[in-house]
C-alpha cells in the first residue's frame, strides 16, 4: 500500500474535486438514510389504518401516508441528484489523474536513456502505461468513491439504527468481524496473484510485439508453427494466472451476500421477538421493516468491500511496477539553463566510453577537432566505435572519461535541448513512423511547407520514387516504414534530417542500401547543403568519405589513421587497402 502514497500529490492537486465529492457523498447518504425510516412509518401507518375503526382517524392516517410517500419520492430524487454529483466530482477526478499519470510516465520514458531501453522490452513498457495506469485509475476513482460511500453510509445508517433500537443494532452487526477477517485474508492473496498476472501480461505483450515487428522474418524462415506454440504457452500461463485471480475475486460476492442474508434473518427473528414482547422500544411493525431496509442499504457497501479491496490490491501492484522506473533518475540531464546558438565546432579530447550493459569498450582516448563548415568521415570495421561517436555528439550517452567540447564549451555545460535541436541525425537503421511520407519528412520540421518537403526529398534523391506512388506524398507507410524498400527508407530519413536545416549533420552509414549512382547524387547534393554546417559521416565506403575535410580510421575504439583522402591513399594501412579493394569491385561490376 505504500506504493500508492505516490498518488497523494494528485489528490492534493485535485483537492476541490475530492472535497466536493466527499461533501456530496455525505449529503447523499444522509438523505438515503431517511428513506427506511419513512418506509417504516408508512407501513406502521398502513397497519394503523387497518386497525382503526373511525373514519376521521382513517382520514388523518391517509393524509400521513400520502405525506410519507411524497417525502420518500422527494428524498429519493435529492439522493439521486447528490449521487450524480458524487460521481461527477470523484470519477472525473480519477480521469484527470489518469491523464496526468500517463503524461508523467511518457515524459519519464522520453527522459530515460539508451541504457534503460536496452534493459526493458517494448511490450512491457506499453503495458505499464496502459494496463497498469488503468488499474491505478480504478483505485483513485471507483475504489476511493465506494470506500468513502461505504464509510459514510455505515456511520450514518448505524446512527439511525441505534437510535431506533440499540439491542437490535448490536445483533444485526454481529457478522461484521467475520467479514473483516475474510477480507483481510483474501486481500493479501489477491495482491500476490495480481502482481503475478500483471508481470505475465507484460511478458505476453512484449513477445507479441516482437512477433508483429518481425513477422517477415518469421514467415521467411517458416517458423509460424513454432511461434504459435510459444504464444499458446504464454497465453495458457496468462489464462491460469487470470483464473487464479478470478477465483479469489469470485469468493467475495457469494460470501458477503450470505452474511447479509444472515443479518436479515437476525433482524426478522430478534426484531420479531422484541415486537411481540414489546421490548427495547420496538412497538411498531414498521421499525422491523426499516431495519430490513437498513441492512439491505449496507448490502452493496459490504459486497463492494471485496471488489474495492481487490481494486486497491491490483492498483498497488500496478503502481509498484510504475514506480520502479518513475523513481529512476535519468543519467542524461540538462545541466545548463543558459541558451546559446550552436555554431558546430566539435572537439574530442581523450574520450573513452564503455557500454555498461555489455561492458564493451567502444572508444579509448579518441581525440579530434572539426570546425564549422567542415566534414569529418569515420571509417572502420564493424564494432570499431563509429556510431558511438555520433551518439556521444548528440549526448545520448555521456563519456566515461575525457571531454567533448561544443563551440569550446564542455558538452555537459551546453543546454541539452539547444544541442539536440541543432543536430540532424540519420541513423544506421532508418526508422519511419506509421504515417504519410510527407509527415515523416516533416518530422524534422513540423511547420514545413509542401515546397520545402519536396525540396528536401529532391536533395535526398527520393522525389522521383515518391511521385510514382498512387498517393505520392500522401502515401501511408506501414509500421517502421515497411511499405518502402531499404534504400527508399534511408533516403526519406535523409530528407527528414535535411529539412531541419541543422547546424550539425550526423550521417550513420545511411547510404548502405542505395546504389553507387544514387549515392553519388546524394553526396553531391550534400556538398552544397553542408557548406556552412558541420557534417560527420560514418561509412564503410570510400566513395562516401573521399570528399571529407578529415578522415579518421577506427579500430577497436582507437584512431589508427587520420588525414585527408589524398594523404591516406598514399599511406599504407586500412584506408589504402579498402580504397583499392572497393575500386577493384567497382571495376568488376
Amino acid at each position: 500500500m505504500r506504493e500508492l502514497q505516490y498518488l497523494n500529490k494528485y489528490f492534493i492537486k485535485y483537492k476541490y474535486h475530492f472535497l466536493f465529492g466527499i461533501i456530496a457523498t455525505i449529503a447523499a447518504q444522509i438523505f438515503a438514510s431517511f428513506i427506511p425510516n419513512l418506509v417504516g412509518n408508512s407501513i406502521t401507518a398502513v397497519k394503523d389504518y387497518a386497525d382503526s375503526g373511525s373514519d376521521v382517524d382513517k382520514g388523518i392516517i391517509r393524509s400521513q401516508l400520502l405525506r410519507f410517500i411524497l417525502l420518500i419520492i422527494g428524498t429519493t430524487l435529492v439522493n439521486a441528484f447528490l449521487t450524480f454529483w458524487t460521481r461527477q466530482w470523484l470519477i472525473v477526478m480519477s480521469r484527470y489523474i489518469e491523464f496526468d499519470l500517463k503524461n508523467e510516465v511518457f515524459r519519464q520514458y522520453e527522459n530515460l536513456t539508451q541504457h534503460f531501453y536496452k534493459r526493458h522490452r517494448t511490450g512491457d513498457l506499453m503495458n505499464r502505461i496502459s494496463e497498469d495506469v488503468s488499474k491505478v485509475r480504478m483505485y483513485v476513482g471507483p475504489a476511493v468513491m465506494y470506500t468513502i460511500m461505504t464509510v459514510i453510509r455505515f456511520g450514518v445508517v448505524i446512527v439511525f439504527m441505534y437510535h431506533a433500537s440499540p439491542k437490535l443494532t448490536l445483533y444485526t452487526l454481529i457478522p461484521l468481524p467475520l467479514l473483516s477477517y475474510a477480507i483481510f485474508k483474501l486481500s493479501s492473496r489477491i495482491n500476490k496473484k495480481s502482481t503475478l498476472f500483471q508481470e505475465n501480461l507484460s511478458s505476453l505483450s512484449s513477445f507479441s510485439q516482437e512477433i508483429f515487428s518481425g513477422i517477415r522474418v518469421i514467415k521467411a524462415y517458416s517458423l509460424e508453427e513454432q511461434y504459435r506454440e510459444k504464444v499458446r504457452d504464454l497465453s495458457e500461463e496468462s489464462k491460469t494466472k487470470a483464473m487464479d485471480l478470478a477465483k479469489l475475486n469470485a469468493l467475495f460476492g457469494p460470501f458477503m451476500l450470505a452474511l447479509i442474508g444472515v443479518s436479515n434473518l437476525v433482524v426478522i427473528f430478534f426484531g420479531g421477538m422484541m415486537y411481540i414482547n414489546g421490548s427495547d422500544g420496538i412497538t411498531n411493525i414498521g421499525t422491523i421493516a426499516a431495519f430490513i431496509l437498513y441492512v439491505n442499504m449496507l448490502t452493496w457497501p459490504v459486497a463492494s468491500l471485496g471488489w474495492v479491496s481487490s481494486m486497491v490490491q491490483e492498483a498497488a501492484a500496478s503502481q509498484k511496477r510504475i514506480n520502479e522506473f518513475l523513481k529512476i533518475e535519468p543519467e542524461i540531464a540538462n545541466e545548463s539553463e543558459e541558451h546559446a546558438t550552436i555554431q558546430g565546432n566539435i572537439s574530442f579530447e581523450n574520450v573513452s566510453f564503455t557500454y555498461r550493459d555489455t561492458n564493451i569498450k567502444a572508444l579509448e582516448n579518441v581525440s579530434f577537432d572539426i570546425k564549422r563548415g567542415q566534414t569529418l568521415a569515420i571509417l572502420g570495421k564493424t564494432g570499431s566505435g563509429k556510431s558511438t561517436i555520433l551518439q556521444l555528439v548528440g549526448r545520448l550517452y555521456d563519456t566515461d572519461s575525457g571531454t567533448i567540447r561544443i563551440d569550446g564549451k564542455p558538452i555537459r555545460q551546453v543546454n541539452l535541448f539547444d544541442l539536440r535541436n541543432s543536430i540532424g541525425t540519420v541513423p544506421q537503421d532508418a526508422f519511419l513512423f506509421s504515417d504519410t511520407i510527407k509527415n515523416n519528412i516533416r518530422f524534422g520540421k513540423e511547420d514545413a511547407s509542401e515546397e520545402e518537403v519536396i525540396d528536401a526529398a529532391k536533395k535526398a534523391v527520393v522525389h522521383d520514387n515518391i511521385i510514382n506512388f498512387n498517393l505520392q506524398y500522401e502515401t501511408l507507410l506501414g509500421e517502421r516504414g515497411i511499405t518502402l524498400s531499404g534504400g527508399q527508407k534511408q533516403r526519406v530519413s535523409i530528407a527528414r534530417a535535411l529539412i531541419k536545416n541543422p547546424e550539425i549533420l550526423l550521417l550513420d552509414d545511411c547510404l548502405s542500401a542505395v546504389d553507387t549512382e544514387t549515392e553519388e547524387a546524394i553526396l553531391n547534393n550534400l556538398l552544397d547543403f553542408s557548406k556552412n554546417k558541420t557534417t560527420i559521416i560514418v561509412s564503410h565506403r570510400i566513395s562516401s568519405a573521399k570528399n571529407a575535410d578529415k578522415i579518421i580510421i577506427l579500430e577497436e575504439g582507437k584512431i589508427i589513421q587520420q588525414g585527408s583522402h589524398n594523404q591516406l591513399i598514399n599511406e599504407d594501412g586500412y584506408y589504402k587497402e579498402l580504397h583499392f579493394k572497393q575500386l577493384s569491385e567497382k571495376e568488376l561490376t
